[in-house]
């Protein structure tokens, strides 16, 4: 790929991997440009979610982003809180992240997935309006669906180390797969 033609990737979308049943919803900030171009999410080599899905063990394998579709039959799904690609999600504007979390809202009131984990402890603060929020289980549902915060998984963000962006995966998959006592 070119950089004119990754340059041309800028403001498209990724189409979701979703369905019904879902134990847990993924939501990215906003498809990179090479997710754009490729049409996969986190395609971007520098992007730590697929290695962090495998190493928390929510897959038996590291997948490729032309995978993506496979993680359904394992009930999980992925989505982006912003439609349009981007170099940088600090390119997106508080009000596309705010419009972003309510149509989140309605894309989880539809698909009703146990959790929905959002990439990015800034964005969802900034799209749910709480300025308080922290990686982790947050108090606030959506309907049935619990919420958990993950950092984002991006090369960018050198605060998460490879060990444990997927240590924090594996304690939502811990959450995500066991079952809740009544």
């Amino acid at each position: 790929m070119t950089p004119e033609q990754l340059a041309a990737a800028r403001d498209r979308t990724v189409e979701d991997v979703i369905g019904g049943g879902l134990r847990v919803l993924f939501c990215g900030i906003n498809p990179g440009l090479m997710s754009a171009y490729t049409g996969h999410h986190f395609a971007r080599p520098g992007n730590r979610f697929w290695p962090a899905l495998h190493a928390s063990g929510f897959t038996a394998r590291r997948m490729a982003p032309a995978e993506q579709r496979e993680v359904l039959a394992l009930g999980l799904g992925i989505t982006n809180l912003a439609g349009r690609a981007t170099a940088r999600a600090d390119e997106l504007t508080a009000d596309e992240l705010v419009a972003g979390g309510r149509l989140l809202t309605a894309k989880v009131g539809q698909h009703r997935p146990a959790w929905l984990a959002v990439l990015g402890v800034t964005a969802y603060r900034v799209a749910f309006g709480d300025r308080h929020a922290q990686v982790g289980p947050q108090e606030r549902t959506i309907g049935g669906t619990r919420i958990w915060v993950l950092p984002s998984p991006s090369g960018l963000n050198a605060h998460w180390s490879p060990a444990t962006l997927a240590e924090e995966f594996g304690r939502l998959r811990a959450a995500a797969f066991t079952p809740r006592s009544v």
